[in-house]
């Protein structure tokens, strides 16, 4: 029995990704689809970074068209991914080399957002896409620390920085350009907010699906300075449980929203605690609170992480749990994180500004 390209497309409109809940017709990722006889061949190119189910994808959409294409013979099925960038807030100046900006923040210090920030940042490079990472936490910065990273940035022409790199990282940090960790950054707001201006823009970012940006915690200069001056695609709130932290989580995510940056969603860090020796789970800071708030707020709960000694372990020492125990349970949350942030910054509106011409008067 022969069938055509629109009995192929009709077939995969029943076949739901688990990572988009769309069919895979309907979110646009079925490309090049070529048939020989009973032969069938075809792309699904995928709005996101997921290199660790491109073979979980392929078996699962090769078996479906096996059994719904009746008299089909060989079937096979290439699954790649491509990240294009997306809108920002208007009037603010894009970055060269970076094509989305994903902001991580705290309403308050110590609820494990840098280790969190630079977690999912290796889990996105894990998933096969570009990623840097800017430390954008002035006063107190820790990323070159978690990333195992030391020395000096160096420039090529005097005017820019190369970024530093670690474990397929590309990195950025005020901590790189000061003498010895416990030297102070003892600078008012204004000096604070014209470092990040710098280290975003004069830092020779190289061809980023993703940069992830570590902001300090609150809703001071920095962050104020972030939504006016830097184009966020969207940012990502990091809580406890605690009641006084998602108090805190509140007053960031209502910030962001006044100054018009869209909210991708929270994670719920230290969510639960197991007992390394006897494995009793107990949610020590309180439980529902991180998915009490997403109800409040209409936004999405991305994911909860657990209160783990290896966490903050690998982190200080210079290989976070992504790198130290990639097949491990917790890097796998972090993965899954991962997967859902970069899904939604895919059904996000697509920056279309490159697509325009450029209009240059010249005097002939």
């Amino acid at each position: 029995m022969s069938f055509t390209e629109a009995d192929v497309q009709n077939a995969l409109k029943s076949l739901i990704d688990a990572n988009t809940q769309k069919d895979f017709v309907t979110g646009k990722s079925v490309k090049n689809v070529k048939i020989s006889g009973g032969d069938v061949s075809l792309d699904i190119l995928l709005g996101y970074p997921a290199r660790s189910v491109w073979g979980d994808i392929r078996v699962l959409v090769e078996n479906h068209l096996k059994q719904t294409l009746s008299g089909a013979g060989k079937i096979s099925v290439n699954v790649s991914s491509k990240v294009v960038p997306h809108a920002v807030q208007r009037g603010v100046a894009l970055v060269d080399g970076v094509k989305n900006i994903i902001a991580v923040a705290s309403g308050k210090g110590g609820v494990g957002k840098s280790t969190t920030a630079v977690n999912l940042a290796l889990a996105l490079a894990a998933e096969g896409a570009r990623v840097g990472i800017l430390d954008a936490d002035i006063y107190g910065p820790s990323q070159p620390t978690m990333l195992g990273i030391s020395g000096q940035p160096k420039s090529r022409d005097g005017k820019t920085m190369e970024p530093m790199s670690n474990h397929g990282l590309q990195s950025m940090s005020i901590g790189y350009m000061i003498a010895g960790d416990d030297a102070p950054m003892i600078w008012r707001g204004p000096m604070a907010t014209q470092a990040l201006d710098q280290l975003l823009r004069q830092t020779q970012w190289d061809d980023l699906d993703y940069l992830v940006v570590d902001l300090p915690p609150g809703t001071g200069d920095v962050q104020l300075t972030l939504a006016q001056k830097v184009p966020v695609t969207g940012s990502i709130i990091v809580t406890t449980p605690q009641d006084i932290a998602l108090l805190d989580a509140r007053k960031g995510l209502k910030m962001f929203e006044k100054v018009g940056i869209k909210i991708i969603g929270i994670v719920e860090n230290m969510s639960t605690h197991i007992c390394s020796n006897c494995g009793h789970e107990e949610h020590i800071f309180g439980a529902g609170g991180g998915a009490k708030m997403c109800a409040d707020y209409n936004v999405e709960l991305l994911g909860s992480l657990p209160l783990d000694i290896r966490i903050r372990e690998q982190a200080d020492s210079g290989k976070p749990t992504v790198v130290a125990e990639p097949d491990g349970d917790i890097s796998k949350i972090y993965k899954t994180i991962a997967r859902r942030i970069a899904v939604k910054v895919a059904e996000m509106a697509q920056d279309h500004s490159a697509a325009f011409p450029k209009i240059v008067v010249q005097n002939t």
